[in-house]
């Protein structure tokens, strides 16, 4: 009796992406991953968004399935998705986005071949015209296949974006996206991360992150604390998991997301009082985790001092704000 070939279920949320979706479909529509269903969720859409997909539907109906529901966020309508996917593995794009026509079929045979139940591949950003603008090299010191417990500074070495990913869909039994909350990502992936043993990667760049110009301009604000948040959130989940003796790399995981990607997001927020109270949070969650300055310093990612191979705008940022220049970062911002 001949096998079943692996089923991919492609969850892609939509809110008013108009401009954008075609690429987005057309990329997903042609894969060369036969198997797969795409999962489009309009979560709400006012512009035309709807009618991109109801076209979409009529010329791909094998492909295809759409589903309206009422605006409801990003993590809603990821949830929604893995409600209704029939796959065995699932992946997520955002619908601006769009992917390498190879990914899912090059990702399926790495999960396959190596029983992986995680499979990740590295991120392009582009501009509008198409241009890359940054490569994100995901993991660059692993083997293809990786074996949880004995290279566990993955955890805290990666970057936890769901769209670059392929997921066995049983990691999500009784996992979902945190509703109402931003940084959905640095919440619930991690967690899907420790209920792992084997991840595989290629060290393809299939996944291409649109920079949009209509969103570089938007002001931080605090939002940011769901960082904090989030992290709190897979600290429970790690110290019940398999892992949970692997204290250097929650650590590492800690700094991280919790003080350099807090940090980032922070040396954008233009109001003075939020940056000051967002600030106090920060000292709070170092002090609460005996996080020191000069943890900060020593932290390396990938094998190489993190705060060093920065760009040298970045690197002055984090050093300036750890001495206690914050209002000369103040006038600076």
């Amino acid at each position: 009796m001949k096998n079943v070939p692996s089923k991919i279920s492609v969850i892609v949320p939509v809110y008013n992406v108009e401009n954008y979706l075609a690429k987005c479909l057309d990329s997903l529509v042609n894969q060369t991953c036969q198997n797969i269903e795409i999962l489009v969720i309009n979560d709400g859409s006012t512009d035309a968004s709807e009618k991109i997909i109801r076209q979409y539907v009529l010329e791909f109906p094998d492909k295809i399935t759409a589903f309206d529901k009422e605006n409801g966020g990003l993590s809603d309508a990821r949830n929604f998705g893995i409600d209704n996917a029939t796959g065995d593995y699932i992946g997520f794009v955002d619908s601006d986005d769009y992917v390498k026509e190879t990914m899912f079929e090059e990702m399926l045979n790495l999960a396959e071949k190596h029983n992986a139940e995680m499979v990740i591949c590295n991120i392009q950003k582009v501009d509008e015209c198409g241009n890359i603008t940054q490569k994100l090299t995901q993991i660059p010191n692993m083997p293809e296949k990786i074996d949880l417990e004995n290279n566990f500074s993955v955890f805290s070495d990666l970057s936890y974006f769901a769209c670059n990913k392929l997921f066995k869909k049983e990691l999500f039994a009784e996992k979902r996206f945190k509703k109402g909350v931003h940084f959905e990502d640095i919440q619930l992936i991690p967690q899907i991360l420790l209920e792992c043993k084997i991840l595989a990667q290629t060290q393809n760049y299939h996944y291409q992150y649109l920079e949009r110009t209509d969103s570089i301009s938007k002001s931080h604000t605090d939002k940011g604390l769901d960082i904090l948040k989030a992290v709190e959130d897979v600290e429970n989940v790690f110290h019940k998991s398999t892992y949970s003796n692997k204290k250097k790399e929650l650590k590492n995981f800690q700094i991280l997301e919790g003080v350099y990607t807090f940090l980032a997001y922070l040396a954008f927020v233009k109001n003075e009082a939020v940056f000051y109270k967002m600030s106090h949070h920060l000292t709070v969650f170092m002090k609460e985790r005996n996080i020191k300055f000069k943890d900060i310093l020593i932290y390396s990612r990938f094998d190489k001092n993190y705060i060093l191979s920065l760009p040298l705008k970045k690197m002055m940022f984090y050093l300036l704000y750890f001495s206690g220049q914050k209002k000369l970062l103040r006038k600076l911002i």
